[in-house]
Order: structure tokens, then C-alpha cells, then sequence
């Protein structure tokens, strides 16, 4: 076996040698000094030990312009593979720093549309890196073409294998686009930044108003703008929270989600529910502290938990299998829905359906949150997606009403009517058009201004009593069907164990068609 170089199998050691060591030790030191891992250094923090597998390890840029032809690096600055988690198979890949700052170039975008398309043949899950410095100029429209490759290649994965998206350093342009199509984005807490325009080029930046973290950091994109599913407080950190979420969740869409034995029982009875939620139907209380208190062993995954909290949604297990829970919040807002937890629910919804995890909802929803803001937002469009996807799912659907089940927010938050399998409510439970007061001042008005003004709260007040005693219950919905049953607060996950059960082998068929047209 001849090589012009000598020794083949010592020049295929060197040029191994020359891809691990990236944009030079120098460079690689420099990033490590920050506080950050370099691409490397994640994916061993990322998967189990020896089992990363890279794959075009020798694959470089091809630009002669701008004297790249000087600068080629063996990579072009992403490192791709794959490897197990927790002894599952993933494909992964971390945008290495010290090469062009992890800008992305033709080849080095190609690289991981390849992979994401190896992904989708082999129904696996893709874990993304992300650390770079947007499109690479030196590239020209070459860089992208393959980005527009990329971006193809994750849209077709979506809804096929779970994506998941860490950005660790600062992701810029059309690289913050791929980042963001992701099902699940992690930031971290210090370097973690997602910008569409450079903050050089923000006219706010460059007048002092605000810097780079405020403009694009893990926080603003946490609790403002919605994009990132969970903070991390470090790297490690990170790629526990990856760790988690894949626990949850399938290989694939035409996969079941994992079973984790546990030893709660599902008939541990839930007493501390029944004095949970207020006497006084104007109270606040914790939706969450309800969530974990059903679930098994108190473990609730909670994400966006910084945005639209008004609305909480996230992963648990009911008897050991993966739940996707959705949950009015009363500690804000009164739990009413408003456009942002409307988008927030509706997209988690439609990720669960596609990878088969039931949904169950904790109800306690006084209607959508009124004003002019919330009109002008455009709060019937956002509001009718959480409906569709509801609507829209097949999977398993349960409903715990636990409180108010108030007018359109009712009717959105995964009702009978909408082909829920499995709606059951306390006797706390109100099923109403809307709250006792607001019916009464419009159905008795004309009576109530027709008495003295001392005596109007006096005959408001009797006829509120009125109304909620005919209306103010679950048993006028319970009568008609509209509930499956009324239940005692202690004996929630008993009940809702033993539907999830028996609706394990639902299968609900759907006329053809391309696609629904969700009010986008």
C-alpha cells in the first residue's frame, strides 16, 4: 500500500492530529479561557464515554478568494458524528470557535445538512451545537446556498425525529434561524446569545441604549421573546438538561416514548389536593404544586417556565409512561389566556401529538384577557391556534377541570366537544359562558337598574346566588356529557392513571389531506 507521502496509515494519524486540534491550540486555549468547552470538549460532555463516532472529519472549505486558500482547516469548523445518550443513539454536532469563529461557510453548512439528513434516514435524534458567528462573508452566496440546504434539511426533520438546539456562544443570522427550528432551544446563562441582526448593525446598540445580552441574551429570549425553552446555569448543565428532555421523549414519530418503571403507585391517593385550592374562587393558587402532586414522584419538567406564565406546560410521567402536561396557572393573570400563552400551549401541543405523548390538562381558566393590547395583538388568531391544535391532535387527550371553565377559554382548552377522551372535574369545578357577576349585570341588568340605588348589590347579590346555584357547578355539564365524570380531589391520579391506560391503543383516523391551516 504506496503513498507519495510515505507511511499511509501515519498520514491518516496526522491528519487526524490536525482536525482535532481545530483552529490551533492557541485559539483553543483562548475560548477554554472564557469559561466555554470548545467543540470537542462538548461533545465528550455531550455523549456517553467512547462513543462518538465523526464522520467527515477531512471535509474543508473550497474558497480561493480572499486568500482562504491559505486558511484551510480540516472540518471547516463543525465537528459531526454520532454517539449514544444514556446508551441511546443520537446524531450530533458543536460548531467549533476557534475556526473562523464558527461562521458558517458552503462546506461547513453541507456538513450538517448531511448529518441532519442521516438523522431523518435513521429515525434519530439530532443534538445541535451551536456557537458561531452567522453566515461566512468570505464565502459569498456559496455559504448560502448551504445554509438554504440546511434549513431545508431541518424543516423536513421537524415532526419526524425531536431536535434539540444548545446555544452556547454567541449565534448569529440565518444561523439563529436553524437554531430556532428546533423543538427544544437551551441557551446558556453566560455566553448563551441568539441575534438575527449583528448588534453591531442594531441602531439601539450602537446608541448605549441596551448591549449585546440585553439585545439577544439567555434571559430576554427565556422570558421575552419565547425561544428559549430552558436557561442553563453552565455547559455541563447544558448537556444534563439534553439528558432529560430525551428521557421523554421517542426515537422517532413512528416510536413510542421510553417507559421508566417507578414505585409510586397509581393509587397513592392525593389528599393534599382537597385543600389545595381556595374556598374563595378569587384566590390565587399554584398549578404546579397540583401537577406535582399527581404525577409520578412529584416530577415536573417544566419548560418556558419565565414565559407566559400564566400558562405552564411540560414533561412528567403518569404509571411510567411520558406525559405532556398543560396547565392554567391562577398565580397569574388569574390563569387567563393572553397571545403569548395561546402560542406557548400551541406549539407544545403539536409536539407532543407528533411524538406520540398524551396530553393531559390541568384546568382552571376564567375566559381570554380583555383590552385593547390583547385585540390589537390579534388575540382571536392566536387564541383559535391553541384551539386547532387541540382540535388537531390525536393522541390521548385528558382533562382535569379544577376550578373555573369559563366562555371561549373553555371551549380551547382541550374540551369534550373537541374530541377529548377523557374530561373529568372536582366539585369545585364551574363550567360556565362566563363568572356568576359578569352574567348577571348583563341578563338582569334592566332589572337591576330598575330598583332603588340602595337596594341594587342587595338584589345583584341574590341573584348572582341565583345563578351560580343553578349554573355554578360541574353537574349541569356532567348531565349532558360534557364531562365524563365528577371526582373527588384525592383520587386525581388514580383516575387519571387508569384512563391513560386503557387509552394507550387509541388510534384515530383522519380523512386525507396535505395539511390543516392553522391560523398562523
Amino acid at each position: 500500500m504506496a503513498s507519495p507521502n510515505g507511511d499511509p496509515l501515519a498520514e491518516l494519524r496526522s491528519r487526524r492530529e490536525r482536525a482535532r486540534a481545530g483552529g490551533g491550540r492557541k485559539a483553543l486555549e483562548s475560548i477554554r479561557a472564557t469559561g466555554r468547552g470548545t467543540a470537542r470538549d462538548r461533545i465528550d460532555l455531550l455523549v456517553d464515554p467512547n462513543s462518538f463516532v465523526e464522520v467527515d472529519t477531512f471535509v474543508t472549505h473550497r474558497t480561493t478568494d480572499h486568500n482562504m486558500f491559505l486558511h484551510q482547516t480540516l472540518g471547516d469548523g463543525v465537528v459531526t458524528g454520532h454517539g449514544t445518550i444514556d446508551g441511546r443513539r443520537v446524531y450530533c454536532f458543536a460548531q467549533d470557535f476557534s475556526v473562523h469563529g464558527g461562521s458558517m461557510g458552503e462546506m461547513h453548512a453541507k456538513k450538517i445538512a448531511k448529518l441532519v439528513e442521516m438523522a431523518e434516514r435513521s429515525k434519530t435524534p439530532l443534538v445541535c451545537v451551536w456557537d458561531g458567528g452567522g453566515q461566512r462573508a468570505h464565502d459569498g452566496i456559496d455559504a448560502l446556498a448551504g445554509t438554504g440546504e440546511l434549513l431545508d434539511r431541518l424543516v423536513q426533520c421537524s415532526g419526524r425525529v425531536p431536535i434539540i438546539s444548545l446555544v452556547l456562544g454567541p449565534v448569529v443570522g440565518v444561523s439563529a434561524l436553524a437554531a430556532s427550528l428546533s423543538d427544544f432551544t437551551i441557551l446558556g446563562e453566560e455566553h448563551g446569545q441568539l441575534f438575527l441582526s449583528s448588534p453591531l448593525e442594531t441602531p439601539e446598540v450602537q446608541r448605549g441604549e441596551v448591549d449585546a445580552a440585553g439585545l439577544g441574551g439567555a434571559s430576554l429570549h427565556a422570558s421575552r421573546s419565547g425561544i428559549a425553552c430552558l436557561v442553563a446555569d453552565d455547559e455541563d448543565d447544558a448537556f444534563f438538561l439534553v439528558q432529560e428532555i430525551l428521557s421523554y421523549l421517542p426515537d422517532h414519530n413512528d416510536a413510542e416514548p421510553p417507559f421508566v418503571p417507578s414505585e409510586d403507585p397509581i393509587t397513592r391517593l392525593n389528599d393534599v389536593l382537597e385543600s389545595l385550592v381556595p374556598d374563595n374562587p378569587n384566590r390565587p393558587y399554584n398549578m404546579v404544586s397540583v401537577v406535582e402532586e399527581v404525577v409520578d414522584d412529584g416530577e415536573f419538567l417544566e419548560l418556558f417556565p419565565n414565559y407566559a406564565e400564566n400558562i405552564i406546560i411540560g414533561f412528567a410521567r403518569l404509571e411510567g409512561r411520558s406525559i405532556g402536561v398543560v396547565g392554567n396557572q391562577p398565580n397569574v393573570l388569574a390563569g387567563c389566556l393572553d397571545i403569548d400563552a395561546s402560542i406557548k400551549a400551541a406549539r407544545f401541543i403539536r409536539l407532543c401529538d407528533a411524538f406520540n405523548i398524551p396530553l393531559v390538562t390541568f384546568e382552571d381558566v376564567p375566559g381570554f384577557l380583555p383590552g385593547v393590547v390583547q385585540e390589537w395583538g390579534g388575540i382571536i388568531r392566536h387564541g383559535a391556534k391553541l384551539l386547532f391544535a387541540y382540535a388537531e391532535a390525536t393522541v390521548p387527550k385528558l382533562t382535569l377541570v379544577t376550578r373555573k371553565a369559563y366562555g371561549g377559554a373553555y371551549l380551547a382548552m382541550s374540551c369534550k366537544h373537541l374530541q377529548s377522551d377523557y374530561n373529568v372535574a372536582w366539585p369545585t369545578a364551574e363550567l360556565a359562558v362566563m363568572g356568576a357577576e359578569g352574567a348577571v349585570n348583563i341578563i338582569h341588568r334592566r332589572e337591576i337598574n330598575a330598583v332603588d340605588d340602595a337596594q341594587k348589590e342587595e338584589v345583584r347579590q341574590r341573584l348572582v346566588d341565583e345563578y351560580k346555584a343553578k349554573f355554578g357547578d360541574p353537574y349541569v355539564a356532567a348531565r349532558n356529557g360534557w364531562l365524563d365524570d365528577v371526582i373527588e380531589p384525592n383520587e386525581s391520579r388514580l383516575r387519571l392513571c387508569r384512563a391513560l391506560s386503557i387509552l394507550r391503543s387509541k388510534r384515530e383516523w383522519s380523512p386525507p389531506k396535505k395539511h390543516g391551516n392553522i391560523p398562523l
